[in-house]
């Protein structure tokens, strides 16, 4: 019988990537080994992320900076700060980096997708993803799409940032599917700056990322096998320490991760509110 496809995110597969202790934990463990707090990055993130979201779901005539304060409040997610004055602090801000964003913005040009959910097969992969945004722009030969993603992290980017990312590769090979069009090129959008981190990915690049991401796939259906059949979880699924454990869900149940120092939920953002 031919094995089944590996079903998967980007995420999923960065996962185990970055640690595949965090992806059992994450996707093999059940229940579910308990998380920590919440952190107040990922609720900045996410709010940011859904208020654009919702920009675009606008009638074009009503696209106007003065409805983003409305957006954002109604999509603001207010877990894992301080305290209510970091919180406003990091609004005020956010909402800062929607206007000035939405000021490079044309709202009359509608986007092939926002929030949209693409997906493909391969010979070992069942892949999809929600990519935040895929524009719809003329190339060289004709229409083709265009990979944005948007980031809110307090780091800057580079074209290194956009060529690296598997995610925004994994995307561009499944929209080339979907909207039967070109996509090569992929942006990072760096809103605290204003940065745009481009990369123009070729056939062959997109076809290594899908190669990565097959490896990637079969080491974790070969460990999931393994643990099925009475292997070691955690030799199968070894931990990868390092800069991440502090930032890790599970560091208080992972015997290396409790060794990282602890960050606050609210380490990241605090410097948007000195």
């Amino acid at each position: 019988m031919p094995e089944r496809l590996f079903v998967c995110t980007p995420s999923k597969l960065g996962t185990y990537t970055d640690c595949p202790r965090r992806y059992r934990y994450s996707y093999v463990d059940r229940p579910t080994p308990p998380k920590g707090a919440p952190w107040a990055h990922n609720s900045l993130g996410a709010s940011v992320h859904t208020a654009l979201k919702n920009w675009y779901m606008l009638p074009t005539e009503q696209r106007l900076p003065e409805v983003l304060p409305r957006l954002l409040k109604a999509t603001w997610v207010r877990e894992g700060y301080r305290d209510v004055d970091q919180e406003r602090a990091t609004y005020q801000r956010a909402l800062d980096w929607l206007e000035s964003y939405v000021a490079t913005l044309d709202p009359e040009e509608e986007p092939l997708g926002v929030e949209r959910v693409v997906a493909a097969k391969t010979g070992v992969l069942a892949l999809n993803g929600r990519a935040d945004r895929i524009d719809n722009r003329v190339g060289p030969d004709g229409p083709e799409a265009v990979i944005v993603d948007y980031k809110t992290g307090r780091s800057g980017l580079s074209a290194d940032d956009a060529r690296g990312s598997q995610a925004l590769a994994l995307y561009a090979f499944a929209a080339q599917r979907i909207f039967r069009r070109p996509c090569y090129r992929v942006e990072l959008h760096h809103l605290p700056t204003g940065v745009v981190a481009v990369h123009e990915h070729t056939a062959e690049s997109l076809d290594r990322q899908v190669r990565r991401a097959e490896e990637t796939a079969l080491d974790i259906m070969a460990a999931e096998k393994a643990v099925a059949a009475g292997a070691d979880p955690d030799e199968q699924f070894p931990v990868n320490p390092g800069s991440l454990c502090g930032w890790c869900d599970f560091r208080k149940v992972c015997p290396a991760g409790a060794q990282a120092v602890a960050k606050e939920p609210w380490t990241a953002v605090e410097h948007l509110s000195a």
